[in-house]
């Protein structure tokens, strides 16, 4: 069976299931929300069963300031999540997670040949350049992302997009 390296965009994907439930730019409009403790909301188990699906995980990293995220700490301790620390510089940090991710996951394509599928979990369209340099390495790549939030270049760049949302079996596929 091939490896698997999972990459979370951690917050991205919180900060769409929290506006889901808190409405339009209820993450992002208040700095009061954003820094703040956040309540769980990502099924964090459920995005590493699809990826396990794949083959076995490798690779299992997530970014995001973690100061706020205290509360997912036992799943993403059972599942040996390894969390990289983002401290934003001044009040936000835009695209840190996005560089991050894709410096270590093009950094980990290259140098590890038994990884053969990417799983990205982020929607941003910033993530599109890294499919094309995963799918040159020969790599099959895979997308998921809340449905609200995805971009539609960094969906159909993957060779397989699933929404959080299918995934987590809370709508028909």
């Amino acid at each position: 069976m091939s490896c698997v390296a999972l990459y979370w965009d951690f917050e991205n994907l919180h900060a769409s299931l929290y506006e889901d439930v808190q409405g339009e730019g209820a993450y992002g409009g208040k700095p009061d929300n954003r820094f703040k403790v956040q309540e769980p909301l990502v099924d964090v188990q459920a995005v590493i069963d699809m990826a396990l699906s794949f083959g076995t995980l490798a690779i299992n990293r997530a970014y995001c300031n973690w100061q706020y995220f205290g509360r997912y700490r036992d799943v993403l301790l059972q599942n040996t999540v390894d969390l990289v620390q983002l401290f934003p510089p001044g009040g936000s940090s835009k695209n840190g997670a996005d560089i991050r991710l894709c410096l270590d996951a093009m950094e980990d394509a290259t140098r590890l040949p038994h990884i053969r599928t990417v799983v990205v979990v982020g929607g941003d369209s910033d993530f599109t350049p890294l499919a094309q340099k995963i799918k040159a390495a020969g790599l099959t790549l895979v997308g998921v992302a809340a449905r609200k939030s995805t971009n539609r270049h960094w969906a159909t760049s993957c060779h397989d997009f699933r929404y959080y949302e299918t995934v987590c079996r809370k709508e028909n596929p």
